[in-house]
């Protein structure tokens, strides 16, 4: 089928061209391009005050150490200067890299708090086949570890790597100025480096993507695993998940190693690149000293100018570790954020002539991948009128509702509301008129009240009476705290048919059009169906209805019945005129009522 998005898998991804993702990651920093200015100007006090620092102890020694013209005492107060100006231009580069780190931290943590919330709008908006064919604990990743990457790159890499550019350039100026013979041997060592650096950025990118998935697996994994640890224990299943954990984890170690294995390679060539320039440096520099070609404190420079050159290269190791880290993450989110529901939000928001409530399909064909699922489906509902839908599961039924709240798009035929196209209306539009109570009911943590009204706000009396129709008034009654009592993530302290009723009272909050009822009645006891018959009975008043549901029971009142089987209408007409029929409804019919009477024997 063409529907859906795939498995949103990491190690799949194409490469996307660095400037490319560059621009885009560069662009979230547009709106603080002051502060970032700010950021930068201080760059050029912290450069120039560290650059100044070894120009500072070559006058030292040039003037005032080995400067045996000059009487003691004021080659001691020249020495004292110096050191006072050492000290404050120390400081000043101190109060510089503060400012400066202070910014890049609130500029990233501001970036990073509007991505996180970007990304999060965006994945709220996406199809339901989306987290279908995606585990949750590699979306967590998406909004944790990845943005987390692309944190630190911000505050760690993007003006630093600026600094680093400007340095590099100024020591070259610099070394060339005090002695271009010295700093053509630097020179000499320039193309080594650039290669060396290529070499690791290649192999880098690599060994972090590769972490970056292996992270998102375990992730998965683990809130796979812990959401259903009491199927695992019901089934001892511990064995088995450990060892699946501890080969996901030695892989993760493995991929992990690779990363360190890369990095000792590049350190020690870096460290061999610098040792071999000094001792150049110290070779010919020495023999110029001798020569009386170059003074003491010129070597001196040149040897602090030249650890100022290398520094940089080898906190490069640190930054392509971050660099790569987030160019792969943000390879990750930038794919996710392109990613575009199939249902358009947009579309048409009809006039203020409230909807009717006219549902229709018109040959409807719909497949998940190459699984055909509806087959030329039609069929009406009038406005206020309930039609029951009963099958065998896997026939088709839920993939109705799926379809009428635009969940998914049929791959033919049309739908219709009142007449229009549901492709063509708002779907915010159309869910807030099209009320479904499902068998498994999503509990806000959070009071009953909460849970009931959501975003709405109702008055008192308003809620009171929504709360008698769903047949919620017993139940609140003998909470501790009544609507203000707390219920926990999951719904912790509400059977079944409780969180039934809550979802009654849910969709009554909201005054659907439309109500669907999908398997609502299926796991519940006798008792409580009686009360949920109830709250259908209030809710499906005045509205137009679908009900799907197992039990036959509850579909008896219905006003027209389909009978589903693989995709396909096989029978349909009202209860009475299906059992006189014989045909599927009525063995559905009497298998349910034999099943019934067992239960009441066995008991």
């Amino acid at each position: 089928m063409r529907y859906g998005y795939g498995y949103f898998e990491e190690d799949t991804l194409s490469k996307v061209a660095d400037m490319g993702l560059w621009r885009r990651v560069i662009s979230y920093s547009v709106p603080y391009w002051r502060r970032l200015a700010a950021a930068i100007l201080l760059s050029f006090a912290v450069i120039g005050a560290s650059l100044a620092l070894p120009h500072m102890m070559r006058l030292g020694i040039d003037q005032y150490i080995v400067n045996s013209g000059m009487e003691v005492s004021a080659r001691i107060g020249g020495l004292g200067m110096l050191a006072g100006v050492f000290i404050g231009v120390v400081i000043a580069g101190f109060l510089a890299n503060f400012l400066q780190v202070y910014i890049l931290e609130w500029v990233g943590q501001t970036i990073m708090h509007a991505l996180r919330q970007q990304l999060f709008t965006h994945m709220l908006g996406l199809d339901i086949s989306f987290f279908h064919n995606n585990p949750g604990g590699k979306l967590v990743t998406r909004l944790t570890n990845d943005i987390q990457n692309m944190h630190e790159m911000f505050t760690s890499v993007i003006v630093t790597l600026f600094n680093d550019f400007i340095q590099l350039v100024a020591i070259m100026v610099i070394l060339f100025w005090m002695n271009w013979r010295l700093a053509l041997i630097l020179s000499f060592l320039v193309p080594l480096i650039i290669g060396n650096t290529l070499w690791f950025s290649a192999l880098a990118r690599e060994a972090f993507r590769a972490i970056r998935t292996q992270l998102a697996r375990i992730n998965s994994f683990l809130q796979e695993s812990l959401s259903g640890i009491a199927v695992l224990q019901i089934f001892m299943r511990q064995a088995d998940t450990f060892q699946r954990f501890t080969e996901l984890s030695n892989a993760y170690l493995q991929k992990n190693l690779y990363q360190i294995r890369i990095f000792a390679i590049f350190m020690p060539v870096v460290d061999l690149f610098s040792s071999l320039a000094q001792a150049c440096i110290i070779w010919y520099g020495g023999g110029q000293i001798i020569q009386e070609h170059m003074s003491l404190g010129e070597l001196a420079a040149f040897l602090s100018y030249m650890r100022l050159f290398f520094q940089p290269i080898r906190d490069l190791s640190q930054k392509y570790s971050i660099v790569q880290s987030a160019m792969a993450s943000a390879e990750r989110l930038f794919q996710l954020l392109d990613m575009a529901p199939a249902c358009a939000p947009v579309g048409l928001i009809p006039g203020k002539a409230e909807m009717k409530g006219e549902v229709s399909f018109h040959h409807v064909h719909f497949a998940y991948d190459t699984e055909q699922i509806l087959a030329d489906l039609s069929f009406h509902v009038a406005p206020g009128k309930t039609l029951a839908i009963v099958g065998a599961t896997g026939s088709g039924k839920s993939t109705i509702v799926n379809l009428l709240e635009r969940f998914y798009e049929p791959d033919s035929g049309e739908i219709r509301i009142d007449g229009l196209d549901i492709r063509s209306l708002n779907t915010q539009w159309l869910r807030e008129r099209i009320g479904l109570v499902m068998q498994d009911v999503f509990i806000v943590p959070g009071s009953i009240r909460q849970n009931i009204l959501l975003d709405k706000e109702l008055g008192d009396d308003e809620l009171d009476d929504i709360i008698a129709k769903a047949q919620l008034a017993g139940v609140i009654a003998r909470l501790p705290e009544g609507l203000a009592t707390k219920i926990g993530e999951g719904g912790a302290g509400l059977s079944l048919g409780q969180k039934q009723l809550l979802a009654f009272a849910r969709v009554l909050a909201r005054n659907p059009r439309v109500l669907i009822l999908d398997e609502a009645t299926s796991s519940v006891d006798s008792a409580t169906e009686i009360l949920i018959d109830r709250a259908i009975a209030s809710t499906l008043a005045n509205r137009t209805g679908i009900v799907i549901a197992h039990r036959l029971s509850t579909i008896r009142r219905a006003d027209h019945i389909l009978v589903m089987d693989k995709g396909r209408i096989v029978e349909q007409g009202n209860h009475q005129a299906l059992m006189v029929k014989g045909g599927v409804y009525s063995h559905l019919q009497q298998l349910q009522t034999k099943h019934a009477d067992g239960k009441m024997a066995a008991s």
